[in-house]
């Protein structure tokens, strides 16, 4: 708790002072960016280090994940955390993060995170989940075409100093049916791609969604599978989708078609699949993601579906690529600069999305009040009474599940107010994490 306001210093909960006077573009940005640390595992892009450390923060940077203990006592004294799929912040080591404000996940998914836990510790969680469907689309489309021609098992053969030249059961694509299983960002990239090379191509969504191009819906998933050469699975992992492709869907497969999973690895049941392709009832399958993943690079990988005939396995490397990484690393550093700075929680995960426009350059007697409470009855009255004997010049607020989140921008004649109107709204029982901004 901060007692005093002092010139050039602004409270926020968690016992830090931040503080922000720019009078030429008036943006809220900390005084003292230094002070703020950020932790980044996993090796990000580097341009998310670059726009992180040109906001004036302290980055300390990793290219692995973490094991647990290392990463509960660095988590300890950071403002933000970005990483990738490997590293796991359970509630056990949220549980140590004193001055956590934000998450971010550089990458599409977010189940590494307690998104839960996090959210009622004022913690926001951000994500990037549209950057890299060019880059998963495209592999998509590469792995149908080796598939089709059985190219991972040619190249194989070849390495082992085997010439097998054949032409049975390998097929050109053209005229073939894709079955896309989740028709969103990354499925609509991927059946334009597929028609562009003479495909035909069906999906399934549980959402209402506009067909792009030729394609068409599907009625259900069972239409799709019984009907597709190639069955493409783009799916977010959730209790419903866990093992959605198990040994009842495998057998509705016709026979000689393909499987490609790079959504989840939960999503097909392994030990299912791999008896499908050793029975010869699919003719091949590609495998990006798995239910459990080596956490850094090296041998040690072990699954039924090693030596399959005709499979193709990758290590997670869907949105492997340099301009997937690089646009993650822009939209995702932004967000944590624009939450540390400003408050704005536009593309949160687990937050609701409110943002506020800026502040004039000629006001400089306006501060931004950021709260994050418990979504209960009554809060967000207590905070407009503390709030009525001052100039509220705009606010908004919002929820989502159990936590709210409230943002305004006050005007003060003195900065002893502000101390008066953090020390009320942190006395708040709902309260969960207040900051103010200047």
């Amino acid at each position: 708790m901060v007692d005093t306001i002092k010139p050039g210093s602004v409270p926020i909960s968690r016992r830090d002072s931040f503080n922000t006077r720019d009078t030429r573009t008036r943006n809220l940005k900390p005084f003292h960016s230094g002070d703020i640390k950020i932790l980044l595992l996993e090796n990000v892009s580097a341009m998310a280090v670059d726009i992180l450390k040109k906001a004036g923060y302290q980055v300390e940077f990793h290219t692995k994940a973490l094991d647990k203990d290392t990463l509960i006592e660095k988590i300890k004294d950071v403002h933000a955390v970005g990483l990738r799929s490997k590293s796991k912040l359970t509630e056990e080591v949220l549980s140590h993060a004193n001055k956590l404000l934000t998450i971010g996940c550089f990458c599409i998914g977010t189940n590494q995170v307690d998104l839960n836990y996090a959210a009622s510790r004022g913690i926001c969680v951000f994500n990037s989940p549209f950057s890299n469907s060019r880059s998963v689309a495209e592999l998509i489309i590469a792995e149908v075409i080796l598939l089709a021609r059985q190219l991972g098992d040619r190249s194989r053969e070849m390495h082992n100093g085997v010439w097998n030249k054949v032409s049975k059961a390998c097929y050109e694509i053209r005229g073939k049916t894709l079955g896309i299983i989740g028709y969103g960002h990354i499925g609509t990239q991927l059946g334009v791609l597929a028609e562009s090379l003479g495909m035909h191509v069906i999906w399934y969504d549980i959402l209402p969604v506009m067909p792009i191009g030729m394609s068409r819906a599907a009625g259900s998933l069972d239409e799709v599978l019984a009907e597709a050469d190639f069955v493409s699975c783009h799916v977010p992992e959730t209790p419903e989708t866990k093992n959605m492709i198990g040994e009842r869907e495998l057998a509705l497969m016709k026979p000689g078609s393909y499987l490609i999973n790079a959504s989840r690895g939960t999503v097909v049941d392994i030990d299912a699949l791999a008896a499908a392709l050793n029975s010869g009832h699919l003719a091949g399958a590609a495998v990006d993601v798995y239910p459990s993943e080596p956490l850094a690079n090296g041998p040690g990988f072990e699954s039924p579906l090693r030596n399959c005939p005709n499979t193709l396995l990758t290590p997670h490397i869907g949105g492997s690529t340099e301009e997937a990484q690089r646009m993650i690393g822009i939209e995702v550093a932004t967000s944590i600069v624009k939450y540390i700075n400003s408050g704005a929680s536009v593309n949160a995960v687990n937050f609701a999305e409110c943002d506020l426009r800026a502040i004039p350059s000629t006001d400089l007697t306006t501060v931004r009040i950021v709260n994050v409470h418990q979504n209960v009855p009554g809060v967000l009255r207590q905070i407009n009474n503390i709030l009525a004997d001052y100039n509220v010049n705009k606010q908004i607020s919002d929820s989502k599940g159990d936590v709210a989140y409230f943002m305004a921008d006050v005007t003060v004649n003195d900065p002893k107010e502000i101390n008066t109107i953090y020390e009320q709204v942190t006395a708040i029982q709902e309260n969960i994490i207040t900051r103010v901004l200047f």
